[in-house]
């Protein structure tokens, strides 16, 4: 059975220059993780907020996607779109 795997976009509130990516099958408990400060990069700069996200049928193409949105051209696209 197939489920729904999300790649996400989030923006720090308190420092707009910070972003961060992730891979997820539930979105609504990773941002409340992210924001309860549970996670060890995140921590730093919460809260967060969603920016965007993007939803999959396919578990490995939401994380080959993850993957490349954290690479150098995934950063130029992140730029130019988002």
């Amino acid at each position: 059975m197939e489920g729904r795997y999300y790649v996400y976009i989030l923006k720090s509130i308190k420092d707009s220059s910070k972003s961060y990516i992730g891979f997820t099958t539930d979105i609504n408990r990773r941002l409340t993780e992210h924001n309860n400060k549970t996670q060890n990069y995140s921590k730093r700069y919460a809260p967060w907020e969603i920016k965007n996200y993007i939803t999959f049928c396919d578990k490995e193409k939401a994380f080959k996607f993850e993957k490349y949105l954290k690479s150098g051209s995934g950063k130029a696209f992140l730029n130019k779109h988002f």
